[in-house]
């Protein structure tokens, strides 16, 4: 049962009894046969189980996103995972997806990422460092491809590739600023030739976006080939095929390809696969995990990263349109004192007492920061798809604040819902739970919000004006040529991946609430063709983040056989 006061994501996290994985398994019927174990709580599954399944009826499809973040964090995944204890707590057989955290914040400023209070997936320690090794495959496979590229051009570059025209750099699974921009082949001539690149962290690199869209093996081994690492100097793409890595890649990753299957805190099934940045790549979990989970259960609860206009889009717009799944409901996650940040009138600052205005009643900022909620319910609703609302309460929370969002949602076409699961796990996201089973029971008319053959300008025009709410987008000199280019290279069919900012709806951080009518200026395009997507860029992108002062790994540590300072 909850405790109250609710003890440390740590405590609770460890204070559970978990059951052995494969007990887990025999819920969604699979068998010793299909896992692989790593120890006694965590397996892989088989990718065999996708051709033993597939005629099964298809599981209601529910994606969790956001709306637009602020510090004090919206509960997302805590959401995601609370849902499916609702769903389970009600009666229905649900399995989450969810993807696995990177390092850099586990040790950075968010810390860990397997929920939190009564809504999280278990053993949460492995959950957060290491897990099952998949990002460091991807790390391995990254860097092997940047050696082999490199060792191309110093043997003689006999694929003549440019160098100024080299765009895969290498990764690290930690966040460390002074990586970003470095200067490799220093010494002397046995060292390398010298140039100028950089480290992104493993989870921004295109290989592990590529891991999360592949269908299975086959379709894994066939991206990893098509992957365009640099330019001739006559102009064609040089990929991993040619440098002849493509192969040794696959090999690393053979078993980063199988998801992981592990428990929520109430014993319920969760895979946790894959985990691509949202803001450069679709920052979604994978989809073989989602094909074998919507053959096993009736309701399969996944999750978006950032807002609805980052990781939701995405989700809709490349890995539905690549998996063939249609969803059947969305759910956008708010809190009452999110919505009170998005007034603009008032700000937290991590480390420091809340002001006094989140904490109490306040329905004129309520009110003032609602429009955006509203917008990403809007934008939900595009895709014809029916929008449920989940007010993640605190207990600062008022009645007449919480009727006030209830009301506004009604009147933007989506209903909402308390979740308190946070508190009071599967009971507490029964309300949530119901809503969502007759959200899905409602007829869905998916969408796409833009068809394959539209051109490349045209798809981030669609999605600036539709989803940000831009006036128009402005393409720079350089990014106009790109789209000339990748059109003719034959690429103009691939979706849009847009990089850029998640703390805005606009390309600026700084422009909270539902700004409109800007221009979004757009600097640059690149392409991630093994991926299967073209991304613009909207702003400066970090792909290698930086540690903050206090880092939360401070206080992690390995004290009398436990780990300790997770949260």
């Amino acid at each position: 049962m909850p405790s109250n006061p609710v003890p440390s994501d740590l405590e609770i996290a460890q204070a559970a009894e978990m059951v052995p994985i494969g007990t887990i398994a025999e819920k969604i019927g699979l068998t010793e046969d299909d896992l692989d174990h790593y120890g006694k709580y965590m397996a892989k599954v088989s990718l065999k189980v996708i051709d033993r399944v597939k005629n099964r009826k298809t599981a209601k499809y529910v994606d969790v996103t956001a709306i637009t973040p602020t510090p004090l964090g919206e509960g997302k995944t805590v959401t995601t995972i609370g849902l499916t204890q609702g769903l389970c707590h009600i009666g229905k057989n649900a399995v989450t997806c969810i993807r696995q955290p990177s390092l850099g914040p586990v040790f950075g400023i968010k810390g860990g990422a397997a929920g939190g209070g009564y809504a999280q997936v278990l053993p949460m320690e492995d959950f957060n460092l290491h897990l099952t090794g998949d990002v460091h495959a991807v790390g391995l496979a990254n860097n092997l491809a940047a050696a082999y590229l490199d060792n191309s051009i110093y043997k003689k570059n006999p694929l003549d590739i440019d160098p100024f025209t080299i765009q895969w750099r290498r990764v690290v699974d930690i966040s460390d600023r002074y990586l970003r921009n470095i200067v490799i082949g220093l010494g002397g001539e046995d060292d390398g030739i010298p140039r100028e690149t950089g480290f992104d962290i493993t989870v921004a690199s295109e290989v592990m976006a590529i891991l999360a869209l592949a269908s299975d093996a086959e379709d894994l081994r066939k991206r990893l080939g098509r992957i365009v690492l640099a330019m001739s100097r006559d102009g064609k793409p040089v990929t991993t095929e040619d440098i002849k890595v493509a192969g040794s890649m696959m090999a690393l990753l053979k078993e980063a390809i199988k998801p992981n299957l592990l428990q929520t805190l109430e014993k319920g099934p969760a895979f946790v696969h894959a985990g691509p940045f949202a803001n450069i790549a679709q920052g979604n979990s994978s989809i073989v995990a989602d094909r074998i989970a919507t053959k096993v259960a009736d309701y399969v609860v996944t999750e978006s990263g950032f807002a609805a206009d980052m990781g939701a889009e995405k989700f809709l717009d490349i890995k539905c349109r690549v998996s063939g799944l249609k969803p059947d409901c969305i759910v956008i996650v708010c809190s009452i004192r999110a919505l009170k940040m998005h007034s603009g009138l008032v700000n937290e600052q991590p480390g420091k007492p809340l002001p006094k205005e989140l904490t109490v009643e306040r329905l004129d900022l309520v009110q003032k920061g609602a429009p955006n909620l509203i917008t990403h319910v809007e934008n939900m609703r595009l895709y014809g798809v029916p929008v449920v609302v989940a007010i993640n309460r605190f207990t600062s929370d008022t009645d007449k604040e919480i009727d006030l969002v209830r009301k506004l949602c009604k009147d933007a076409g989506a209903r909402a819902e308390l979740s308190d699961v946070w508190a009071k796990g599967g009971a507490g996201g029964a309300a949530l739970a119901k809503a969502v089973v007759e959200a899905c029971d409602q007829p869905s008319k998916f969408k796409f919000l833009y068809p394959d053959d539209m051109p490349i300008a045209e798809k981030i025009r669609t999605i600036a004006t539709k989803i940000y709410r831009a006036k128009d987008v402005a393409i720079s000199p350089e990014a106009a040529k790109k789209i000339k280019k990748f059109t003719k290279l034959g690429w103009g069919g691939l979706p849009i991946c847009m990089a850029k900012t998640h703390l805005s709806l606009s390309h600026d951080p700084n422009v909270k609430g539902a700004p409109r009518d800007f221009i979004l200026p757009v600097r640059d395009i690149r392409a991630s063709v093994g991926a299967g997507f073209l991304y613009p860029l909207c702003g400066e992108m970090r792909t290698m983040p930086g540690l903050p002062t206090e880092p939360a790994g401070n206080v992690v540590d390995f004290v009398d056989g436990k780990v300790v300072g997770l949260f």
